[in-house]
């Protein structure tokens, strides 16, 4: 058993090494173990699944709305990239966004820029502006791979380290299951990651320079998560919040980036 243990650590700390990217912005080292091809075939295929088994909104002027917003955030996440001089990380993207019914209060963008809208955010986005938040933050996700950080803790901490492509073969629901969960899909979003509070400090932080650069007024991003606030009245937050920081943590924070995120703003 302590062969085990030790020869599992030694496994962790050689990824820790080997295997490491830092967050755009922040700089913030993560752990990262999964090749970006296979993360991205594996997005690509997961995205087209749940579209499958799931009804795409056929209200054509709000999916238009989606579409046309997901658009601008994705224009102005690839200025950033390419002002930073790391457009290298948008290498296989394949962008798409889609509205999709359901009563679920939820967004989320998987790694590739596969984004999903659920039409039960949209009575606390009201507007454009209100979307560019969440998709500005849902993508900001994506583009600080978030998910495929805590797709690689999961499979040191769940599966002993063992590589993607092993993982989908030997043990596929649990490696399903593991994904469902590293990217927002799932029902139990956040039981498993201590950095969790973290990745959403870090999105909100790109999600504000985002919609800026987009052209939304990132002042407006309070407004949002007020409305966010009022909706949970002391309940059980919807799967949305289930993770994020407290509201008054986060709109205090936020309110500290403002002044950085309006330097990008461009009406």
């Amino acid at each position: 058993m302590k062969k085990l243990v030790l020869l599992l650590a030694v496994v962790l700390i050689s990824n820790l090494f080997i295997s490491c990217s830092t967050v755009p912005l922040t700089g913030r080292s993560q752990l990262s173990i999964i090749p970006s091809s296979q993360l991205l075939s594996m997005s690509f295929s997961e995205y087209d699944q749940f579209l499958n088994a799931n009804q795409i909104s056929r209200d054509k002027k709000t999916s238009a709305t989606v579409k046309n917003v997901g658009k601008k955030i994705q224009q102005a996440v690839e200025t950033f990239f390419k002002q930073k001089g790391m457009s290298d990380r948008l290498a296989g993207y394949n962008w798409e966004f889609n509205l999709v019914d359901s009563k679920d209060v939820n967004a989320w963008c998987m790694p590739g820029g596969k984004v999903v809208i659920y039409t039960g955010i949209l009575p606390i986005t009201k507007d454009e502006t209100g979307l560019a938040v969440v998709m500005g933050h849902e993508i900001a996700h994506a583009i600080a791979e978030h998910g495929g950080e805590r797709m690689s803790q999961g499979l040191i901490t769940n599966l002993g380290g063992m590589a993607l492509a092993k993982a989908l073969e030997s043990k596929p629901q649990e490696t399903q299951t593991l994904w469902m969960t590293a990217f927002g899909l799932g029902s139990q979003v956040g039981v498993m990651l201590p950095f969790s509070r973290m990745h959403e400090s870090e999105a909100d932080h790109l999600g504000l320079i985002f919609m800026a650069m987009a052209g939304y007024d990132p002042n407006k991003a309070i407004d949002f998560w007020q409305r966010m606030a009022e909706l949970k009245g002391g309940q059980t937050p919807p799967e949305f919040l289930s993770t994020h920081p407290s509201d008054e943590t986060r709109i205090n924070d936020i309110k500290k980036l403002l002044p950085e995120a309006m330097e990008y703003y461009k009406k």
